[in-house]
Order: C-alpha cells, then sequence, then structure tokens
C-alpha cells in the first residue's frame, strides 16, 4: 500500500485542492498535516483523505513525521512526502513504485526516490552545481540528497534510518534525512526522467547578473542556524558544510542590503547564527525566549 502525506501552513486551498485531487486517484491514503494557527477550509474532502489539525506550527518534520507514524502502524509499504506548494500529474507515484522495483534489481538498499524538480519561477529543471553521482542505473542516478517534496520513501527503511529530525523543524531536515540513511547502509536516488512542479522560495532577485532565491525573513533564521548545526556532524558531506559556510557572508550580505525588510532578515540571521553557535534548536519561539 502507498500513503502520501502533505503538510500545510496557511495554504492556497485551490491549489493544494488540486494536489488532493490528484493523489487520491494514485495512493491508498492522503493524510493533510495542518500546522496553520486556524483550519484550512476544504470545500470536500475524499472519503480517502485524513486531516489533522496540530493547531500551531510544529514544523515540517513534526509534520511529516505524524504522517510516517501512522503509514508505520498502519503497515503500508510506501510513503510519499509533499508540501503544499507541489503538483504532480497522474502517473507521480506509480512511476515511483516502478523504480523501486526496478531498484530490487540493484546490489544494495535504497531508502527513498525523488523527482527532477522543475522551478515554479522559472520553469527550468533544477541541476545541483556540486553534487556527485553515486551510481546510475537505467532510469535512476544515486545522489547525495533529495528535497522532501516528492520524496517517496519505503517505510521499512525507517526502522533502520528513523524519522524526520524534529528540531531542525524546516530548513535542512530533508538532506539531513538522507545523509543520516547513507550513513545506515542506504542509498537515495533521484528519477532521471520524472519531473515535479514546485515553488522554490518565495520570489527571486538578481545581483550581479547572478539570480538568487528570496525566502521570508524567518526563515533565514532557520537556515543560518541549521547550517551551524548541521556542519558539526561527520556524517554531512564536507562540500555541503564548505558551500554553505562560505556562501553565509554573501548571503547575510544580500539579505541586510539587498532586500526588503532589511532589518528583520539581519536580526534573524544573526539570531541563526548565535543559537547555531549555541547549539540551540527547536521551533522559533522557544529559542528566541532566551533572547528576550
Amino acid at each position: 500500500m502507498i500513503g502520501a502525506v502533505v503538510v500545510l501552513y496557511k495554504p492556497d486551498v485551490n491549489v493544494v485542492s488540486k494536489l488532493i485531487e490528484s493523489l487520491v486517484e494514485q495512493v491508498d491514503r492522503v493524510i493533510l498535516v495542518d500546522n496553520s494557527p486556524s483550519q484550512s477550509q476544504f470545500l470536500k474532502l475524499d472519503d480517502n483523505v485524513e486531516y489533522v489539525f496540530f493547531g500551531q506550527n510544529k514544523g515540517i518534520a513534526s509534520g511529516h513525521n505524524y504522517g510516517l507514524k501512522v503509514l508505520m502502524a498502519r503497515k503500508f509499504d510506501y510513503a510519499v512526502l509533499f508540501d503544499q506548494d507541489s503538483y504532480v500529474d497522474e502517473y507521480y507515484v506509480r512511476g515511483m513504485q516502478e523504480l523501486f522495483e526496478l531498484s530490487e534489481q540493484m546490489d544494495f538498499d535504497l531508502a527513498a526516490i525523488g523527482p527532477k524538480i522543475s522551478c515554479n519561477f522559472t520553469d527550468n529543471i533544477i541541476k545541483p552545481k556540486f553534487q556527485r553521482t553515486a551510481f546510475d542505473y537505467d532510469s535512476l542516478q544515486g545522489v547525495p540528497q533529495i528535497i522532501a517534496s516528492g520524496m517517496t520513501i519505503k517505510v521499512s527503511a525507517l526502522e533502520k534510518i528513523g524519522l524526520k529530525e524534529d528540531s531542525l523543524f524546516i530548513d535542512g531536515v530533508d538532506h539531513e534525512w538522507c545523509w543520516r540513511a547513507k550513513q545506515k547502509g542506504f542509498h537515495v536516488a533521484q528519477a532521471k526522467n520524472i519531473i515535479m512542479n514546485h515553488r522554490l522560495g518565495d520570489s527571486r532577485s538578481k545581483f550581479l547578473g547572478l539570480t538568487y532565491k528570496v525566502g521570508s525573513p524567518i526563515r533565514l533564521y532557520y537556515q543560518f542556524r541549521n547550517i551551524l548545526i548541521l556542519s558539526r556532524r561527520g556524517y554531512v558531506p564536507t562540500y555541503w558544510k564548505v558551500r554553505c559556510i562560505s556562501l553565509m557572508p554573501v548571503r547575510l550580505f544580500l539579505n541586510a542590503v539587498m532586500q526588503r525588510q532589511r532589518k528583520a532578515r539581519l536580526r534573524f540571521m544573526l539570531l541563526g547564527l548565535i543559537d547555531g553557535i549555541f547549539k540551540r534548536v527547536g521551533p522559533y519561539k522557544q529559542t528566541f525566549q532566551k533572547h528576550l
């Protein structure tokens, strides 16, 4: 059996409804986990859709973990994870299942498969610049990490790898799980021929001819903090540590000087650095009480 877990936070109900309509035709159960402060008002949910309202923002890791625990308890074979900004066609889940069936011919365990990502802002396929290929087999390519949305997980692998790390809250959650999977002897892969449309960031800006993602100020807190948290861990790839840490001054400049809400952005980045240095994790409100 295959289940889907979709994590929501103040979603565009029309956008999410299209995702749900596609998923109910492809999976045995859809679990919606709502982190919003008030319940999202869907016109009608299929009997195969389970809606869970947290009443507070517990983060994408906790949202996915809730759904994964349900699917584990009900003995599902696969779990497909999404956030609210993704959309898949009617062949997506079956395509992922076929790739897992193909992977059984390989000599190592595959824990998760992700799609190629088409950015909604540019309509271009995202191609990581510093990502090594672990293997190349038929229509699968071994990669160090994949993003959470669209990730299809073999549920049985969770017993050895564990769930997502709640304390990271949002940024780096997907990558950390993939790196931990590798540490436990598993691989993750990207489908060569399956593409998912996804919104990365809130907008785009340009500086000296380079285009970069722009997110909300609060996301900068988690990004800066979690880079320092994860960079201390031995199983995190060295190339990721070097790249992210070396780009911190550039990102600090761009967000503190070139963007709107400059003061808020600078404050969040500095507090993220402070909490990262002192290894403070968890939701923003809990950690920020230490600074008040």
